[in-house]
């Protein structure tokens, strides 16, 4: 289980990536274009050309973690300009109203869970 917390350090790929990368792939693109160490804990985040999935790459201390969200309908509505640079840092509750496909520059919090009753 991946535990976020406002000390992680998490880093979103501006630009999209070819998401048949796997682990090895994503982690050269941290070296490479965003000029960082893929094992140092920092939590890296990637999105699809269509902006229908993202990839949250991370390491532990014994091994990489690769989580994957697709979205059943629609695109991600917000993802920084690519005139900033190659890398934008989130803060934690950014990535969270990410995650839920929310505008981390309009809302400063998530939507409440909703209880559904299925009997």
């Amino acid at each position: 289980m991946i535990q976020l917390t406002p000390q992680m350090r998490i880093l979103l790929a501006v630009k999209a990536v070819d998401f048949r990368t796997g682990i090895d792939g994503l982690a050269r693109i941290c070296r490479q274009v965003l000029n960082t160490d893929p094992f140092s804990g920092s939590v890296f985040i990637f999105r699809n050309r269509a902006r229908t999935a993202i990839r949250v790459l991370t390491y532990d201390g014994q091994g990489f973690w690769l989580c994957y969200k697709r979205l059943s309908k629609g695109t991600f509505h917000w993802w920084p300009d690519e005139s900033n640079g190659h890398v934008s840092v989130l803060a934690v509750h950014e990535l969270q109203l990410l995650l839920w496909n929310g505008d981390p520059g309009t809302v400063r919090v998530g939507p409440t869970w909703k209880k559904i009753n299925i009997f």
